[in-house]
């Protein structure tokens, strides 16, 4: 969310990120009901003084005049009820709308529409070349017996999956090294609740929008989270922090749950588009400062970079273009995998920077040096995410005779194992 008054005095700016943004939106009715508004309002003002005024002449008045005073006083109570129906009509049709109004992308994010207009900024090691016949994700687990796809659909459905025997304990050594590592950073790690009310998703920029994508309780009107980046941002909901506690460094470790709505026959072999799936998600609660915002993001985005070198595993960093950024985001960077049985690079992790977007839907403010209460900045980053990390952690570290290495990083976490065979 924007303020109202940044958007009076940017209008033109936000119609042009709506557009880059691809999201439907009438600024132009939003200005028109914010000067509804504030018209209404001062009516009421007006009101409210001349019924003041006309309450402290009736105790002095008598006769003919008191009785004029009073009807007049009828009139304009009725009137105030009118406008204050009219009003409060007004400011729903307004702040339902201003749910609506785009963050403006940072100039560093590149024009476009699609993955096509990805900008890469760096790249990690050389994808493999193997002198042999590499398998991919799901033909490794089969053949070690770490995945049943077909029982999975059985019981659950498309998209779902039972991970098996050495499968699991890798996810886990993944999960638990990248919560290891951010602890060691200063992170505060969560289990964060994995059902929120409609106000975290609203907080944090998944509703109004993404309700195709979210598996909704409807009796209990919660709402199954898609990542822990919900709750753990929504931790402070309506509260001032102090400037010296920031930034805050969390760290949310838990399943998430997407309904995948509008990907029907995409990346449906494999894990790596499921309904169900773990992460380990950062997040950043900081001042409200651009400067800090980027020094933040640059360092959850090292964070993840520094996993994935610990995995051994070639990936490049892209810059999200403005078509495909979310409603809230500034800027966008997402790593990219190598994945030997996609023959391309693959999605693995993301990292938003939103200034005080979310903040202000979240009311989450702080108190300042000087005393003053602003909006705070928050940002966030998958560090890792599996099932879909094991799909190059796997394929990148086969060997000729089916067997997979196990990275050193991972190892202490394998209970000393070094290879699956």
């Amino acid at each position: 969310m924007l303020d109202i008054k940044f958007i009076r005095e940017h209008a033109e700016d936000i119609k042009r990120a709506a557009k880059l943004k691809k999201i439907n939106i009438d600024i132009d009715k939003l200005l028109e009901l914010d000067k509804k508004r504030r018209e209404e309002l001062k009516k009421i003002e007006v009101i409210k003084a001349e019924k003041n005024r006309a309450g402290e002449k009736i105790p002095l008045l008598h006769g003919d005049t008191k009785q004029e005073i009073l009807e007049r006083m009828k009139e304009l109570t009725a009137e105030e009820k009118k406008l204050a129906e009219s009003l409060k009509k007004t400011e729903e049709e307004l702040n339902y709308l201003l749910l609506w109004v785009p963050q403006i992308p940072s100039k560093e994010a590149p024009i476009g529409d699609s993955e096509k207009d990805y900008k890469v900024l760096r790249e990690y090691n050389k994808p493999p070349k193997f002198d042999f016949e590499p398998l991919d994700h799901i033909a490794l687990m089969e053949k070690h017996d770490m995945v049943d796809v077909e029982r999975g659909v059985k019981i659950a459905g498309t998209r779902n999956y039972f991970l098996k025997n050495k499968a699991v304990l890798l996810e886990n050594a993944v999960l638990r090294f990248t919560l290891d590592k951010l602890i060691e950073k200063g992170f505060t790690p969560f289990t964060p609740p994995m059902l929120v009310e409609d106000k975290a998703m609203i907080g944090t920029g998944y509703f109004p929008g993404g309700e195709e994508q979210a598996y909704r309780i409807e009796k209990d009107k919660l709402n199954l989270i898609g990542t822990s980046e919900v709750p753990v941002t929504a931790y402070h909901y309506d509260e001032i922090l102090n400037e010296k506690d920031l930034p805050k460094k969390y760290t949310g470790s838990s399943y998430c749950f997407r309904r995948e709505a509008g990907t029907y026959g995409k990346d449906t072999h494999g894990l790596y588009r499921v309904h169900q799936f773990q992460k380990i998600e950062q997040v950043i609660i900081c001042r409200a400062d651009e400067e800090e915002s980027r020094k933040m993001f640059d360092m959850i985005l090292s964070n993840a970079e520094e996993v994935l070198q610990a995995l051994e595993l070639p990936y490049r960093v892209v810059a999200i273009c403005t078509g495909e950024m979310g409603q809230g985001q500034v800027y966008k960077n997402d790593i990219e995998c190598w994945m030997p049985s996609r023959k391309s690079y693959g999605e693995t992790h993301s990292c938003s920077m939103f200034y005080d977007f979310q903040a202000r839907r979240l009311n989450l403010r702080y108190r300042d040096s000087n005393g003053q209460v602003k909006f705070c900045h928050t940002l966030n980053n998958t560090c890792i995410a599996s099932p879909r990390i094991l799909i190059p952690l796997l394929e990148i570290h086969q060997n000729a005779d089916g067997s997979i290495n196990i990275p050193k990083a991972l190892q202490s976490y394998m209970n000393g194992l070094t290879k699956i065979k």
